[in-house]
């Protein structure tokens, strides 16, 4: 089992915001395709995602990935291999403008709670960042 964890800066589309909402719903479908699963969480700039798979196939989507113009700055922060899934099911965690950060923060940390030290604190050190802003 691989896991790739990288980070990038949400880049806009002709002036138009990034639509979350949709990434998740295309996100989740290729990903039961493609048997990946994770956790992606966009605070509005950024996009901190985990991905768990069979490695062709995660490589496969990081470079999908790659290739979507909403990506920019792309840094691969870890990639490793892993006795099993950290993150079960596919899941998205944003914070939305009316969202307290502190919900956000619990959220990050319950889909984030089977993770490794380093990528659960990964996540939760976005999530901060985003209540001290």
């Amino acid at each position: 089992m691989h896991q790739l964890l990288y980070i990038s800066t949400a880049r806009e589309q002709a002036g138009a915001p990034i639509d979350a909402d949709a990434i998740l719903a295309v996100s989740r479908r290729n990903n039961v395709r493609d048997g990946v699963t994770g956790l992606l969480l966009y605070d509005g700039r950024r996009f901190l995602q985990v991905l768990e798979g069979e490695e062709a196939d995660v490589v496969r989507v990081f470079d999908r990935i790659s290739r979507d113009p909403r990506h920019r700055a792309i840094v691969i922060l870890s990639r490793r291999t892993i006795e099993a899934r950290e993150f079960g099911d596919w899941s998205m965690a944003f914070q939305r403008r009316d969202e307290d950060a502190a919900a956000t923060i619990a959220r990050v940390a319950s889909l984030s709670s089977g993770a490794s030290p380093a990528v659960q604190g990964t996540f939760l050190g976005l999530a901060e960042m985003r209540r001290a802003a």
